[in-house]
């Protein structure tokens, strides 16, 4: 899964046979489909496992930040530039297709999900934050996002990654944030009582 995670990265849009897989990780063809039962099984496994280990860059970055905005605005531009977001993309099209993969990816999505909202909890524990809808919701709502923009970006879609508002969808805030938030509902209610 390694090497194939690794060779989707570097040939990102080419198509991979089987032979090449095998012949860059050492083993047989009838090895891979014999353990994985297809290539496109392969390719779902080893695009999510490359989304996991992308995901400690992103822990990374998200515990460096000096404050909420910075969290979602650092998060959000990690995201949108891992290499392994167009793998999952990639996986999530063919789990179109292939109706006997939907398990395989619903499973693989799971864990990314629970990871992140064990991620997440823990770090607005720590650092007093706090998420204004479930923790759940706010992971499934993010994800659900990046990966509607890479799925559209795989499918053809013109656009850039500044056309999609990706930390506008967090809604991790600070103390500064809630002073903020005050105090542009009191303007508004001043404006409004003008």
């Amino acid at each position: 899964m390694d090497t194939t995670a690794r060779l989707c990265k570097e040939r990102q849009g080419a198509q991979l046979s089987v032979a090449e897989i095998a012949e860059a990780a050492g083993v047989f063809p009838n090895q891979i489909t014999y353990h994985f039962g297809s290539k496109d099984s392969l390719l779902v496994h080893a695009a999510f496992l490359a989304m996991l280990h992308d995901t400690r860059r992103i822990e990374r970055i998200g515990r460096n930040a000096a404050d909420a905005a910075a969290f979602r605005r650092n998060i959000a531009r990690t995201v949108l530039a891992l290499p392994s977001l167009p793998l999952v993309a990639g996986a999530l099209a063919i789990g179109i297709t292939r109706a006997d993969l939907a398990p395989v990816i619903d499973q693989h999505l799971h864990l990314l999900f629970r990871q992140s909202e064990r991620y997440l909890s823990e770090l607005v524990e720590v650092r007093g934050w706090r998420v204004d809808r479930p923790v759940h919701q706010e992971v499934r709502t993010f994800w659900s996002t990046a990966l509607g923009g890479a799925l559209l970006a795989h499918a053809g879609a013109h656009g850039t990654a500044t056309d999609l508002d990706l930390a506008g969808t967090l809604t991790v805030v600070d103390g500064r944030d809630a002073i903020g938030d005050e105090s542009s509902s009191r303007a508004e209610e001043s404006t409004v009582a003008d």
